[in-house]
């Protein structure tokens, strides 16, 4: 389905994630709720960050980012019979926050359902204060998603 509205990836996302919709995802009218896709896309984060922790495992020790702000813009309803996938991808780095660009898509006709940009925010619980993101995620991210942050 081409949609003039969504706006064109400007990356490659390198990251999918299928996922399930279960009965109780859909609403009165026939459709995902909407804020079922804002918990298809908390998989998607936990398992793209993942990939970069030590053995593959998510840890809230190898990564202190908090979500600071969500925006998510709905193109497509989406019913139960759909398969879907969400793509993730680092949008920008900052010096203390980082951008992830996340797309719900149907996995057979490529309709792109949302489209959601996410602020992470590097923290330090020991100083209850914002820090700057690592050299060391800046690097994995940049080495993953072949482009220099």
């Amino acid at each position: 389905m081409s949609n003039s509205r969504i706006p064109e990836a400007q990356f490659p996302y390198r990251h999918r994630v299928p996922v399930q919709i279960r009965f109780n995802d859909i609403d009165l009218f026939g459709h995902l709720n909407n804020s079922i896709y804002l918990q298809f896309m908390d998989l998607a984060k936990m398992r793209y960050f993942s990939q970069f922790m030590e053995g593959g495992k998510f840890s809230t020790e190898d990564l202190e980012l908090v979500v600071v702000n969500i925006n998510c813009n709905f193109y497509s309803p989406t019913y139960i019979h759909e398969e879907l996938e969400v793509f993730t991808a680092t949008a920008s780095i900052s010096n203390k926050s980082l951008t992830l660009e996340q797309r719900v898509v149907n996995k057979t006709t490529g309709d792109v359902k949302c489209v959601c940009h996410t602020i992470m925010a590097c923290f330090d619980p020991k100083t209850m204060s914002s820090a700057p993101v690592s050299d060391l995620w800046r690097r994995r991210l940049s080495d993953f998603e072949q482009r220099q942050f």
